[in-house]
């Protein structure tokens, strides 16, 4: 098993004490230093030359991301902070993951995953980054859309439909419908079908943003999001809607 040589850089004391006793069972990580400013990270960076860094975002100094600039070759950087804000910055300079303090120990596991999968979660241009690879995602879950020059990171709650479109889906969520070049199947996989329905082969809706509902021709139904978009829900997948929805 590989070990991945690690600094944990934190201007609070108490935080790399924390994240120390978090990490103390991962035999896959040895911490072979700390720095408490960016400046002392730089450094320690320099002298150790580490394979990970778990990395404090807002410090006395030299931020998080400044201190990275400096550096000649940047280790994986795992960041911890208190602040969600950041997190699309985050994924523009590559970090493995974005974990939010008070770190949650099945959190940070995630993240120990991803550093040991030879799959990066965190992938390129026009696709949908999914940070809990392993289990479906629930409403509650925030996940990070590219497409192109542009960036979201939102929770799954907000988004109300999505719709295949060729061999891309068409994400709709405020007013933005950025394309992912995935298919919808792989979506339909990967969501909560307590939320998410698939209602024909070509949209998927989120039953919370249904505001009525209205039968179809042929046995089928036809749904209407707060939104104003008319969705069919197909005579097959009708019957399954009224399964799921009746009491």
């Amino acid at each position: 098993m590989k070990t991945f040589r690690t600094i944990i850089i934190d201007d609070e004391r108490l935080a790399r004490e924390e994240l120390k006793s978090l990490l103390k069972d991962y035999h896959e990580i040895e911490i072979i230093d700390e720095a408490k400013n960016g400046e002392e990270g730089i450094q320690k960076i320099k002298e150790h030359k580490p394979d990970l860094l778990f990395l404090d975002i807002n410090m006395p100094g030299l931020n998080g991301f400044e201190m990275i600039k400096h550096l000649e070759e940047i280790p994986r950087v795992i960041f911890v902070t208190a602040y969600d804000e950041y997190a699309l910055k985050a994924f523009e300079v590559s970090a493995l993951d974005y974990i939010l303090k008070p770190v949650d120990p099945e959190r940070l596991k995630e993240g120990i995953q991803k550093l040991t999968s030879n799959e990066d979660d965190f992938v390129s241009s026009q696709q949908l980054v999914i940070t809990r690879k392993d289990r479906v995602l629930n409403t509650s879950d925030k996940v990070f859309i590219k497409d192109g020059e542009k960036c979201w990171f939102i929770e799954l709650s907000k988004v109300r439909m999505l719709e295949s479109d060729g061999n891309y889906v068409k994400v709709y969520f405020d007013n933005f419908r950025p394309l992912i070049l995935r298919s919808l199947n792989s979506f339909e996989e990967r969501l909560d079908s307590e939320f998410f329905f698939r209602a024909n082969r070509k949209y998927i809706i989120n039953l919370k943003w249904v505001s009525s509902i209205e039968n179809w021709f042929n046995g089928g139904l036809q749904v209407e999001l707060r939104e104003g978009e008319k969705v069919e829900i197909s005579r097959r997948q009708a019957i399954r809607f009224k399964e799921m929805m009746s009491l």
